[in-house]
């Protein structure tokens, strides 16, 4: 599963509620994969730290969290893009995210290349993506991709145009995947005050049956 972090991070922020940010993608990844005729090896998440230092804080947390549950973490960068406004001829330096779609698609590829994947599950709604499910499909035609959207967005068309299957993720989907406050390391990693879930919720697999 490939995931493009940024394109899932704001649908989830969409929703709302921070505490769904603090979220397992390899158990998501297990929640959506069929393990009846499947076997999930790899879940490959592909972000950047934003120049902030309490944001920076908050997503090595998340980052460290997500390593220690075996996803494998690929890290872009950001640089500082001029920026202006034609209304008042202002002008700035833009944060802008570097790497993040061409860490999920050489990291696609590669894998399909090696034959470490029979089937791929792409998480994102960016049809800049769609060059990288069009070269999986013309490549590898003996393998399968599956084309799943965030929660409450819409597939990428172009995407789609290359895909087997399509799949689209929910609220629940996330929510099932909430980690506890504090991952035993090395090193530890431990959920920023912002994402604690409301007093009175209860993790999926604790309510009643």
């Amino acid at each position: 599963m490939y995931i493009d972090g940024f394109n899932l991070y704001h649908a989830i922020d969409d929703l709302g509620e921070n505490f769904l940010k603090w979220s397992d993608y390899w158990r998501l990844g297990e929640i959506i994969i069929p393990s009846q005729s499947k076997n999930l090896v790899r879940v490959c998440y592909c972000t950047a730290y934003y120049p902030d230092e309490r944001k920076t804080w908050r997503h090595k947390q998340f980052v460290q969290a997500l390593r220690l549950k075996g996803v494998d973490v690929q890290v872009g960068h950001y640089v500082y893009e001029d920026a202006s406004c034609r209304a008042c001829d202002s002008t700035w330096k833009k944060p802008t995210e570097k790497a993040g779609d061409i860490n999920v698609a050489i990291h696609m590829l590669k894998d399909a290349f090696l034959d470490e994947v029979d089937h791929a599950y792409l998480i994102s709604q960016d049809s800049d993506q769609s060059a990288t499910a069009k070269m999986f499909a013309e490549m590898f035609p003996d393998k399968k991709l599956t084309t799943v959207a965030p929660p409450e967005r819409n597939f990428s068309v172009h995407i789609g145009k290359h895909a087997d299957a399509k799949l689209k993720l929910t609220r629940h989907h996330i929510e099932r995947c909430v980690m506890p406050e504090i991952l035993i390391g090395p090193p530890a990693a431990r959920r920023p005050r912002e994402y604690a879930p409301p007093a009175d919720w209860v993790h999926p697999d604790n309510r009643p049956k």
